[in-house]
């Protein structure tokens, strides 16, 4: 008894083991429970306190990470230079290549290929085909089996059918010697006769179905195995893609687009490969290449959409103004149905592929464009105009998807209190690293804020710049200007000399102005008289954005522009000047 208790123990304690060996927990732990005779229910207590620290530690780093992500608000673009990159992303780059060699060798790129179905259907129907030839030769063994069984039982021949001449006359001879009588003899003969009747009727099909279906097959096969070797010459030869311009895999511009897809991705290959096949397609089924060469898909948007100038960095700026959209008959003409939607996202994309191949795409380059959304007059249009929401919507997805990394900053500028909402609706739909690109600026904050990434003279003038859209003006985009600081509560200053008659243009903007402003000219010669250009005036926040000024001299000396500034803010001014040959 003691014994079998001892076993039933042992017995017990292994099934324990089995147990806990059965849930999620390493094995060393239960070994030393079983060595120690402990119960197993404290055992878990450590692992779970491990499991703690663990995800507290992992709570650290999510925090940590978020911390990182806020500090990056002021992104700043990554060197495109091979040189400068890290050995993973190196190594990613090199995979990438890869795969895409293979890819490119083994045409994926182009259509999925149709000829498989068709494949499989014909040797479906060869196998179709060639089922009856077993069944004849199971026709054909049939009658040597009852050939034995006939040759057992010879008396019985009258009964049965016998396939075959040769047996019969041998058992005919047989009864002809056991049996002389006359009827059995005319029983035999009748019996031959139905029999080489049915030899012959058999031979006959035998022929017809061994001979019929031997000359098809070598004719189908030559075309298939021609067609194999067809597919094995293309397979060996790459085919040729080409994105925005630039072959795949050709130069240093071709790393330029595959870091774009890497960068996209967090340099995870598979799904920078994945991402780019991706696109391609897209791209096949929008027929970008043909949406390039259409012309007039919509009109009157060319206050809407438009790109002006460039940043301090050289980057073309996109403008997207959706206050224009006010208008009725523009907003109805562009959103009233489903098809004028999609006119509206042709003309959308079309506009970013023409823009996108004017970029160099070399490493040291310009590869990226800055985009300046504009919410102004725009009060509740993307929250209760349910098509501009859908198309906008639509239009940033086709973006995040098909067009990596090229947005190098996005600039959301008159910003109304409800589009707090609206981007917390949208940002789910928005990777990370889109969101770190992003800068908000309310109304009293848009020329602040674009100043800061924009040279005065490329910022249109609604902007808070000094470039003027219109066909005849003095001043370019290439014409820089100057920006100074006027004190709170003081006069300022501004001398430009004169070196050589002529006629002598400028023009000035203070932000907000509330300033009151003149001009004079200050000849060098001595004893000359000044001359009043400008009476000084007061200039209200709602008066002239921009003041201009032509001046004919016929002698060397200085205009001075004189700002008074007696409000309690320091105000920022523009001023650029230049002096034109005289004619």
């Amino acid at each position: 008894m003691a014994e079998e208790t001892k076993k039933t123990t042992a017995e017990a304690a292994c099934e324990e083991v089995v147990v806990v060996a059965d849930v999620p927990v390493a094995e060393k732990p239960t070994t030393t429970v079983v060595e120690k005779e402990a119960p197993p229910q404290p055992e878990p207590e450590p692992e779970a306190e491990k499991v703690e620290k663990a995800t507290a530690e992992g709570e650290k780093e999510e925090a940590s990470e978020e911390k990182k992500v806020a500090e990056s608000a002021s992104f700043k673009e990554e060197s495109n230079k091979v040189d400068d990159l890290i050995d993973p992303e190196k190594k990613a780059l090199d995979e990438l290549k890869k795969l895409i060699h293979e890819a490119l060798c083994k045409r994926e790129f182009t259509a999925p290929p149709p000829p498989p179905p068709p494949a499989a259907v014909k040797e479906e129907e060869k196998k179709v085909e060639e089922e009856p030839k077993p069944e004849e030769k199971k026709e054909e063994e049939e009658p040597k089996t009852e050939e034995k069984k006939e040759e057992e039982e010879p008396k019985t021949e009258a009964c049965a059918e016998v396939p075959a001449a040769e047996p019969v006359k041998e058992t005919a001879a047989v009864v002809e010697e056991k049996a002389p009588e006359p009827p059995c003899e005319t029983v035999v003969e009748k019996i031959e006769e139905k029999v080489e009747s049915l030899v012959e009727e058999i031979k006959e099909t035998i022929v017809h179905e061994v001979t019929a279906p031997a000359p098809p097959p070598p004719c189908e096969e030559e075309p298939i195995a021609a067609a194999a070797v067809a597919e094995e010459k293309e397979e060996t030869t790459p085919e040729e893609v080409s994105i925005w311009g630039i072959p795949l895999l050709a130069d240093e511009k071709s790393d330029v687009i595959l870091l774009k897809f890497l960068r996209a991705r967090d340099f995870k290959v598979k799904d920078a490969f994945a991402m780019l096949k991706s696109v391609v397609t897209w791209r096949k089924e929008f027929k970008i290449d043909e949406l390039i060469e259409e012309e007039g898909i919509i009109n009157g948007l060319d206050k809407v959409v438009y790109i002006h100038g460039c940043d301090k960095e050289g980057h073309p700026v996109s403008y997207n103004a959706f206050g224009e959209f006010q208008d009725k008959e523009l907003y109805n003409n562009t959103f009233a149905d489903a098809e004028k939607r999609t006119k509206f996202l042709k003309f959308y994309i079309q506009f970013l592929e023409k823009n996108i191949r004017k970029l160099d795409f070399k490493p040291d380059g310009t590869c990226t464009i800055v985009q300046i959304t504009d919410l102004k007059n725009s009060p509740g249009l993307l929250l209760s105009k349910k098509e501009l929401r859908q198309a906008t919507n639509q239009a940033l997805q086709l973006l995040q998807d098909n067009y990596p990394e090229f947005v190098a900053k996005q600039v959301f500028v008159n910003v109304p209190w409800w589009y707090v909402a609206y981007n917390r609706m949208i940002s789910p739909f928005l990777t990370q690293r889109t969101k770190s690109k992003f800068v908000f600026a309310g109304p009293t904050k848009t020329a602040e804020t674009l100043l800061k990434y924009i040279a005065p003279e490329q910022i249109p003038v609604q902007y808070g710049g000094l470039s003027k859209q219109d066909a005849e003006q003095e001043f370019t985009t290439a014409d820089p200007a100057t920006e100074e600081i006027i004190k709170p509560a003081c006069k300022h200053t501004v001398e430009l000399p004169i070196t050589e008659a002529g006629t002598f243009v400028w023009e000035a903007r203070v932000m907000g102005w509330d300033v009151s402003y003149g001009a004079e000219f200050v000849p060098s010669a001595e004893g000359g008289y000044t001359w009043i250009v400008q009476k000084s005036r007061k200039i209200g926040p709602s008066d002239e954005t921009v003041i201009s000024c032509s001046f004919k001299v016929g002698e060397t000396g200085k205009v001075v522009l004189t700002f008074d500034n007696q409000t309690s803010k320091k105000k920022k001014l523009l001023y650029r000047s230049k002096a034109k040959a005289s004619e």
